[in-house]
């Protein structure tokens, strides 16, 4: 079986702080895939190497069997990978179907003449309106991000996300700045998103990622400390004493 996304013995180093070590990890086609542990432990930094955000010192990444160490961000993302950031990347006085416009437009070749011409073409409304609904956004399709409750925003960045149409999707702490009372929106919503696409959360809200994951990988200090299913990693007494029982406690 071809893997999603791969990395073997990936490392990256500023200076002689080394914050990735040696990290071997695979991720299925339509994996359900978390990644957790402490702060400080590198797990941006890694969303940042297997994106191309950042170049490793190191080792290799590999989409869908292809080597993409080398290559840069914006070609990984043609290539099938696409991501959500901790903070949101929005056009905050654009609409909802605007936002979303624009990352189909780019998507189908059609994004040159930015927002206006691409947003009058009916496959770029079409695709865009399909993936707002597939999010359950479509009362708020007109309005401006700017309106829009924290949470909402954080839908409509997997919506652009989505309309990259890609192989890998990473999702970099979508639950930050949502009230927890709330996260059971953005679980359903991912539940939503199609079989075919493999999914890795990169997150803290321990209920969402036992709720999520069906594997879970366990980084500390820039390696990879644990992995395994969701009841393996619940009982790994190590890990509870890194990492499960100080989330546990805030």
């Amino acid at each position: 079986m071809t893997l999603a996304l791969e990395t073997r013995g990936l490392c990256k180093s500023f200076g002689a702080l080394e914050v990735a070590r040696s990290i071997d990890f695979r991720l299925a086609p339509g994996a359900r895939h978390a990644l957790i542990g402490p702060n400080g432990a590198g797990k941006t930094t890694f969303v940042n190497l297997l994106t191309g955000l950042e170049r490793p010192s190191g080792g290799q990444v590999l989409l869908g069997g292809e080597d993409v160490t080398r290559l840069a961000q914006a070609r990984r993302v043609k290539r099938g990978i696409a991501r959500t950031f901790q903070i949101n990347q929005l056009f905050r006085g654009l609409s909802v179907l605007d936002n979303v416009c624009i990352a189909v437009a780019e998507r189908l070749g059609v994004g040159g003449g930015l927002l206006k011409p691409a947003g009058r073409r009916a496959d770029v409304i079409e695709d865009a309106s399909r993936l707002i609904e597939l999010l359950h956004l479509e009362a708020d399709a007109g309005r401006r991000i700017a309106e829009l409750p924290y949470g909402r925003q954080r839908l409509v960045e997997i919506a652009i996300a989505l309309g990259l149409e890609p192989r890998v999707l990473l999702l970099d702490e979508p639950a930050a700045g949502i009230p927890s009372a709330e996260s059971h929106i953005l679980l359903d919503a991912i539940a939503t998103l199609p079989r075919e696409i493999a999914v890795l959360i990169i997150e803290h809200d321990m209920d969402l990622v036992f709720r999520f994951a069906q594997r879970i990988t366990v980084l500390v200090a820039g390696a990879v400390f644990a992995e395994g299913t969701p009841a393996e990693i619940a009982k790994n007494a190590d890990v509870r004493a890194v990492y499960l029982g100080t989330a546990a406690h805030g």
